[in-house]
């Protein structure tokens, strides 16, 4: 059992516990597979295909991963736009270039936050729901999505005012 535990204390010492691809740290105890699906734009699909295309266990740690292993999973994050069908993308028809992309990181929050101010800006149906706050996709408002204080009946004061006219009462 004591041969075990320096072992463990070298596997450390190669251990990446933070692993950059772009403007993200990616968790480097975690597997690939789950460290790639962290990055915003990336899911588990699109880990699974970015793993295959660098040709690396996506089960293997990724903070054990040679550096030119590392090199090839950033190169397949990079050119995965190009490579995947136009379907899989998650930017489709952009409104200036009408190109389709497959944003990552960084890139993915800014093009959304342009997007939706685009929106408000020309007033449209959406924008106009995300000025206000409501829901955007057609979900239902009735029940859910309530932002305000309680509407109808508040149980608990009902029984706090009970229980402090009973305390009353037995005075």
């Amino acid at each position: 059992m004591s041969t075990e535990q320096p072992q463990d204390e070298e596997d450390d010492d190669d251990l990446r516990y933070f692993v950059r691809i772009g403007q993200t740290d990616l968790d480097g105890t975690k597997t690939v597979e789950r460290s790639l699906s962290e990055m915003n734009g990336i899911g588990r699909r699109t880990a699974r295909i970015i793993a295959d295309k660098a040709d690396i266990d996506r089960m293997a740690t990724f903070g054990r991963l040679d550096d030119e292993e590392i090199e090839r999973v950033v190169e397949a994050v990079e050119t995965y736009a190009d490579e995947i069908p136009e379907w899989l993308a998650n930017h489709r028809n952009g409104y200036f270039s009408g190109e389709t992309t497959h944003e990552t990181g960084n890139d993915l929050q800014m093009t959304r936050r342009q997007d939706i101010n685009r929106m408000k800006m020309i007033d449209s149906y959406k924008g106009a729901r995300h000025k206000r706050g409501q829901k955007v996709r057609g979900q239902r408002t009735k029940s859910t999505g309530r932002t305000e204080g309680t509407i109808g009946v508040n149980v608990e004061e009902i029984k706090e005012e009970q229980a402090a006219e009973e305390e009353a009462g037995e005075e």
